[in-house]
Formats: structure tokens, C-alpha cells, sequence
């Protein structure tokens, strides 16, 4: 298999699924000849026109829109955002219009279609340019989840994406585009929403985590290994519908649990799989459920060290580990 970055499996799977399904379009600000600002459509254009590859104006309420109009039309279309710092404008779109249609029609209408989001911070982009968007959105319901943490899942899971009957968020860790590596198996696969993955077997404790911190989470279990910790790391990959099974069966096997996300720490999704494990787990408690996350300040700093003050990263998180080990 090939060795990919994480770009450039999210552009594979697009590719394949506009040539596997003449229904896919993809329409954003700046995704024609440019190939979009990080260049995830980059020689689409070229490839498949513009009546596929749609370049919109800067209006993030209108190109939901026309792809919430087009999926109840028969079409299925993959909207990008450039960041999902400015997602917000789409939100009563996204939820009130997107996430509801199957369920206020009656089952006689869905949204097959999927926003695509760049998100996170780490990349020195300060306020505008790094948030993190995924609790307030997990919360919907009627609105899938889905975040990659590697070129393998990404492809497989923005193709499962697309080809969803309703709509799908798919958020993007963007520092991870070029950091991230992997393998990525040629032609066609798919990986389900849905469900988690257990990527490393332990015994003392869980890990769970996803997108950036999931490949952070990586590097901080291979450091505390040398000292005999054994870390089990759960990659959630959908938010929502999230995969309570294997989330139980983890902690259920370790009896201890962190979770990392680089949200704000306060009602981040981290509280909702802190009180899962309470209520369906709670015999099997060995130590305090801990959270690893961004401040409580209202955006990432735009100054560098700041921005790595309010980022989990790979020393604080061993750090984590090594404290709920010895509990």
C-alpha cells in the first residue's frame, strides 16, 4: 500500500466517489482551479468541470443551502467550509433544516450530503482559525459526526460519508493534512460510521481521544510504554452516532479513563463520555474519570506560546497518563 498524508486520502476519496457517482458535486469558496485553500480538490477541476467542482461565493449559509436543496433533489453533494471557524453562519441551516428534514417529513425526504470542515488549532491561525466545533454539533440530533484521525480511516470514512442517506459533518483535523502519514489500500473501501476503533491494546488504563489528539495520544502511550505503562487508545471516529459498545467494553477492561480533546474542557464532548461511563459502568470504576482539554478562554491565541499553552500535546498528555496510572 501507498503512503499517504491525511489530504491526501481525503482527495482520493473524493476523486473515486465523483467517478463512481455522476450525483457527486462539490461546491465551496475557492475549490475550483485553485483546488481549495488547503487543496483537498486540487486537480478536480481539471478532472471533472465546472458543473461538478462549483466554486460558490463566500456565503457559508448559501452553500449549505444549495446542498441541502440539491440532496432532496436527488443529488449528493460534499459541501466545504474552509474553517470551521466560520460554520456558524450555516448553523440554522445545518439544524434546523439538514439534521430535521428526514425526521419533520415523515421519513419523505433525506439530506444525502456531507459539509466538509477543516478544524482545530495548532497551526498558528489564532481566533478565526483554529475552533473546535464538534461538541456544539455532536449534539444534534439527525446529524452525523465523523472525525479521521489517519489517512486510512479518512479515505474510507468520507467515502461511508458520502454515500449516507442523511447529512454528515465531517470535521477535518487540519494540522494533521500534512503531519499525519499512513497507509492507504488503492481503489475502493469503506470504513462504517459509527464505530470506534480500539487502535492499541492495553491494560491499565483507556485512552480515548480523536482526530489530532488521537495522534498525539499515539506518541504519549509509545512514551509511557518505556516506563511499563500498558495504555489502551480508543479512536472514537464518530461523535454521533457514538459507538457506546466498544467505549463500555474499554473501560470495562481497564477500569480507568482519560479522555483528550482539544476543545474547550468545559461541557466538551469529553462531560458526555465522562457521564456515560458513569452511569452504564460505574461497578467498574478504579479511579476518577479524567479529562485532558483546552482552557476555558474564549479562543485559541494567536501568539505561538499561548496557542501551545492551550493545546494538549504530547507531554502533557504522558503526564496524564502517568498521574491516572498511579491513582
Amino acid at each position: 500500500m501507498a503512503e499517504k498524508t491525511l489530504i491526501e486520502a481525503i482527495r482520493e476519496a473524493l476523486d473515486e466517489e465523483m467517478a463512481r457517482d455522476e450525483r457527486v458535486f462539490i461546491t465551496g469558496t475557492d475549490i475550483g482551479p485553485r483546488g481549495g485553500v488547503f487543496l483537498a480538490t486540487q486537480g478536480l477541476y481539471a478532472k471533472y468541470g465546472p458543473t461538478r467542482i462549483i466554486d460558490s461565493p463566500l456565503s457559508e449559509s448559501s452553500i449549505v443551502g444549495v446542498g441541502i436543496g440539491a440532496a432532496m433533489n436527488g443529488m449528493r453533494p460534499v459541501c466545504e467550509i474552509q474553517f470551521a471557524d466560520f460554520i456558524h453562519p450555516a448553523y440554522n441551516q445545518i439544524v434546523n433544516e439538514a439534521a430535521r428534514m428526514f425526521y419533520r417529513s415523515g421519513g419523505q425526504y433525506c439530506v444525502p450530503m456531507v459539509i466538509r470542515c477543516p478544524y482545530g488549532g495548532g497551526m498558528g491561525g489564532g481566533l478565526y482559525h483554529s475552533q473546535s466545533v464538534e461538541a456544539t454539533f455532536a449534539h444534534v440530533p439527525g446529524l452525523k459526526v465523523v472525525i479521521p484521525s489517519n489517512p486510512h480511516d479518512a479515505k474510507g470514512l468520507l467515502k461511508s460519508a458520502i454515500r449516507d442517506d442523511n447529512p454528515v459533518l465531517f470535521l477535518e483535523p487540519k494540522k494533521g493534512y500534512r503531519a499525519i502519514k499512513g497507509e492507504v489500500p488503492a481503489g475502493d473501501y469503506t470504513e462504517p460510521l459509527g464505530k470506534a476503533k480500539v487502535t492499541r491494546q492495553g491494560q491499565d488504563i483507556t485512552v480515548y481521544a480523536y482526530g489530532m489528539m488521537h495522534f498525539y495520544c499515539q506518541q504519549a502511550a509509545e512514551a509511557v510504554a518505556r516506563a511499563g505503562i500498558s495504555v489502551e487508545l480508543v479512536d472514537l471516529r464518530t461523535l454521533n452516532p457514538l459507538d457506546k459498545e466498544t467505549v463500555l467494553a474499554s473501560f470495562k477492561k481497564t477500569g480507568k479513563a482519560l479522555i483528550v480533546y482539544e476543545d474547550n474542557r468545559f461541557l466538551g464532548y469529553g462531560a458526555e463520555i465522562a457521564a456515560l461511563l458513569c452511569e452504564e459502568a460505574f461497578e467498574h470504576m478504579d479511579a476518577p474519570i479524567m479529562r485532558l482539554a483546552g482552557p476555558d478562554v474564549p479562543a485559541v491565541p494567536y501568539s505561538r506560546p499561548l496557542q501551545d499553552w492551550f493545546m494538549p500535546d504530547v507531554h502533557r498528555i504522558a503526564e496524564a497518563m502517568r498521574k491516572l496510572v498511579a491513582y
